[in-house]
């Protein structure tokens, strides 16, 4: 595997030169949280894409950049990229019910189930729609794996289980063990089931399965859609007229109403010859209204000209959206503020402009991309993939970054997923020089590969990474590194309380912001090319661009 040589500027007598030695004094941690202090105040309205909020986020990240002294990496030599998206928003509150047998049961949108539409229409009603439990809702030829067995969902609800086949199974099978693949993602199901005409989908809450409680589910499930614009005929083969979710203890109402027991089903649902099976005579009558309308989001592109190979370039990115306002927590805080997710990435990416543009011309172009509407299924990267501002055979690397710790230092360092690629390599060696290490995710049945930016990059091969805090904290360790991260995906993922505070310790934010800085240096002045790993998923579209890049 490509390894990276270490410049020189990182080594004054084989030990790493300090931080401040950098261009412009080094990464400031006074800076970072200074920005994530702003952009997640209640003035910035929770970021949300194409909301007064946005508008404030986008104004305040250009100036911010004018002041780095980058230059603008926009569309017509401006600042931005149009994201031309369509938001769906549901109207007023649903109206859903649930038949089983004699009884009907009046479902609570937000508590019992999440229910919204993409569809191209104004109004959704379905009418006594039977249930059908068809798995885990893959279908993957390459692994010979197909739950759905040809069974016809025409006017039938899906009920599927999240994450994949091997999540619970006591050895690895068909999938990659605990080790989710984009099979177990919740944006492939919905598609799946497009795609086999069903009338909606449901998917099954099950907290440790989703890597995150129902809460998260809410503050999502009930926040406007949004989608890429498409013609009407693609819209409704792409999107169901229903999809959402539903709490587990719902679903075993469902089952046992049918005569069956949900957990046993589930097991036979991890096997490669499970078939689909309907769920009694359960049926599920949804009515609500939903305004359509297209809107314009803002990717802010900021760019340092590289000296000698302006052509090839580096991307440092970070998402600047959050969930906007919703419903009040238990202290009446209804800005769901964002400050972990992901303005510590964003702050990341413009202290990282600034200290690349105080110091010498890179080689390569770098681009500093704050992204739009990743919460919303990486809407905003997946553009920029279609419609890239340099060529994407010429991109070295995407850099992304996302959650940096504001609890200290730690001593690792760590990367979302199994990327399978040498940037991985890479990161544990400029980690090494500063006298730390690179962990590998430590989640991966979390499946975190698939739910940032970066992939939107991968899928098209470009060499990418999602670069996050690591858990071994230099003051408690692993064990206290871990009760943090899972108290705040318990307790604050996507809710208000995700908020910056005075007490909050920035040195951890800026020691991994060093370590991109690092690796990005690196790439910047390089001559190498990143490779993706034997076996991993996106090589043969990288092989591609290396042909294409080749005179």
């Amino acid at each position: 595997m490509r390894m990276l040589l270490l410049s020189s500027c990182l080594f004054v007598g084989g030990i790493a030169s300090a931080a401040n030695d950098l261009p412009g004094g080094g990464i400031d941690p006074d800076a970072l949280s200074r920005h994530v202090r702003v952009l997640a105040s209640d003035e910035f309205e929770g970021r949300a894409p194409a909301t007064e909020g946005e508008r404030r986020t986008v104004e305040y990240l250009i100036e911010q950049f004018r002041k780095a002294g980058v230059q603008p990496g926009g569309e017509d030599g401006g600042w931005v990229q149009e994201v031309p998206l369509v938001r769906a928003q549901v109207q007023g509150t649903p109206e859903a019910s649930l038949q089983l047998g004699d009884e009907r049961v009046r479902l609570v949108n937000g508590e019992d189930v999440t229910l919204q539409s993409l569809r191209p229409q104004d109004e959704v009603d379905v009418a006594d729609a039977p249930l059908v439990f068809v798995g885990y809702g893959i279908d993957a030829p390459e692994r010979h794996w197909d739950d759905y067995k040809g069974v016809d969902l025409h006017g039938k609800i899906a009920v599927v289980l999240v994450n994949d086949a091997d999540f619970e199974s006591a050895a690895p099978g068909a999938f990659d063990g605990r080790a989710v693949t984009y099979y177990g993602r919740w944006t492939y199901k919905f598609e799946e089931a497009a795609r086999r005409g069903a009338e909606g989908v449901l998917i099954v809450h099950e907290t440790a399965p989703a890597a995150y409680p129902w809460a998260t589910v809410k503050a999502s499930g009930t926040s406007p859609l949004f989608d890429i614009q498409r013609s009407e005929a693609e819209a409704r083969a792409m999107h169901t007229p229903l999809r959402g979710w539903m709490q587990r203890a719902l679903a075993e109402r469902i089952f046992a109403a049918a005569g069956l027991d949900f957990e046993t089903e589930k097991r036979k649902a991890m096997r490669a010859d499970f078939r689909p099976l309907a769920l009694g005579d359960a049926t599920l009558s949804a009515s609500f209204w939903v305004m359509r309308e297209p809107v314009v989001t803002r990717n802010v592109v900021a760019k340092l000209e590289g000296a000698d190979y302006p052509d090839e370039s580096v991307v440092f990115s970070a998402h600047w959206d959050a969930f906007g306002i919703g419903q009040p927590d238990a202290n009446g805080d209804a800005v769901r503020h964002g400050a972990i997710d992901n303005a510590t990435g964003v702050a990341s990416v413009l202290e990282l402009a600034r200290v690349f543009a105080a110091g010498p011309r890179p080689r390569r172009t770098l681009y500093f991309i704050a992204l739009t509407a990743e919460e919303k299924g990486l809407l905003g990267a997946s553009y920029y993939a279609e419609h890239p501002l340099a060529p994407l055979e010429k991109t070295a690397a995407v850099l992304n970054i996302e959650m940096f710790s504001p609890d200290g230092e730690t001593a690792d360092i760590a990367t979302w997923g199994n990327g399978r690629v040498s940037l991985e390599a890479d990161i544990d060696q400029v980690a090494r020089a500063r006298g730390r290490r690179w962990s590998p995710d430590p989640n991966l049945e979390a499946g975190f590969f698939y739910r940032a930016d970066h992939f939107a990059f991968a899928r098209k091969g470009v060499p990418a990474i999602t670069v996050g805090a690591g858990l071994d904290k230099l003051e408690g360790g692993v064990a206290a590194g871990r009760a943090l991260r899972d108290a705040y995906f318990a307790n604050c993922y996507h809710q208000p309380c995700d908020a910056w505070t005075p007490q909050w310790d920035a040195r951890g934010l800026a020691a991994d912001t060093l370590l991109v800085y690092d690796l990005g240096l690196e790439l910047a002045n390089g001559r190498d090319w990143p490779q993706w790993n034997e076996g991993a998923e996106f090589g043969g579209a990288r092989k591609a661009s290396d042909a294409a890049r080749r005179p």
